[in-house]
């Protein structure tokens, strides 16, 4: 079985199908894996969320910010802002059974020694701990009470973590680190402003995967949710958010010998 990790699709289906297109993917016995962020600011989430779905149990993908958003914007409890392209979505005759398989997706996925997130991990999360915190923002997800969360998601609050997190406050806390995690401070804040590439970012701003004693820093990663970071490829870290909704590419990277492929983006904006 072969792996192959997309980066962020963001609605962009055409890029996506021309991209699988070009792999050597075996149906049936290969795997696609998606590093979130399946919908939003692209074209086309509707039709992406269909072609995942489609690909049964030889797809898989975790949960991005803009998934989220989408869960958000669809219960009432957030409102969709001037750059959402998610009406596809929202309107469409199967509206409730896509955004049911979105809140189903998990936020940390671990299989054949890679761990795959959306945009990072503490330091001091090891990989047993990363994937009990996920887990814990799952259940609540899939429960008959997920709409309760989505009021309390969006803030930048608690900015460090604490174990002994309760409610509310500790699966936002759990969603911002593996969501939107880009920079931290020296004293283990999580900075959420700074989106530059780490070369233009300010001193005092590490990446998180920089941090030293990084408790996964020995774990082979997927991540995608940068794409000032572009292409990152490391003996364990593959950063594969290469702005595909902004024009530049959709990247695709096979896990057991680190071979890329990439699509330029083909897909017209929904909106400015």
């Amino acid at each position: 079985m072969a792996i192959y990790a997309i980066g962020d699709v963001q609605g962009c289906a055409d890029s996506l199908t021309a991209l699988v297109g070009q792999l050597p993917f075996r149906a049936g016995r290969d795997q696609l894996w998606f590093v979130g962020d399946l919908v939003n600011r692209g074209p086309r989430s509707a039709r992406v969320l269909r072609m995942v779905m489609a690909a049964g149990p030889h797809a898989i993908s975790v949960l991005g910010n803009h998934d989220l958003h989408l869960l958000a914007v669809a219960c009432g409890a957030r409102q969709a802002s001037a750059s959402d392209t998610l009406d596809d979505v929202l309107r469409a005759s199967d509206a409730q059974t896509l955004v049911d398989f979105v809140r189903h997706r998990p936020l940390a996925h671990h299989d054949q020694g890679v761990l795959m997130v959306h945009a990072g991990v503490l330091p001091d999360w090891n990989l047993g701990q990363t994937l009990a915190l996920a887990n814990e923002v799952s259940r609540r997800l899939q429960s008959s009470h997920w709409q309760d969360f989505m009021h309390e998601m969006y803030g930048n609050a608690p900015a460090h973590w604490r174990d002994g997190l309760r409610g509310h406050t500790r699966l936002r806390a759990i969603v911002n680190v593996l969501t939107r995690i880009r920079y931290l401070r020296p004293n283990g804040e999580l900075e959420f402003k700074c989106k530059t590439n780490p070369s233009a970012a300010p001193a005092d701003l590490l990446p998180w995967f920089a941090v030293p004693r990084r408790k996964t820093a020995r774990q082979r990663m997927v991540f995608g949710h940068w794409s000032t970071l572009g292409l990152r490829i490391t003996p364990k870290l593959m950063g594969l958010d290469t702005g595909c909704v902004w024009g530049s590419f959709l990247t695709a990277a096979r896990l057991d010998d680190g071979a890329i492929f990439q699509q330029v983006a083909i897909d017209g904006r929904a909106s400015d």
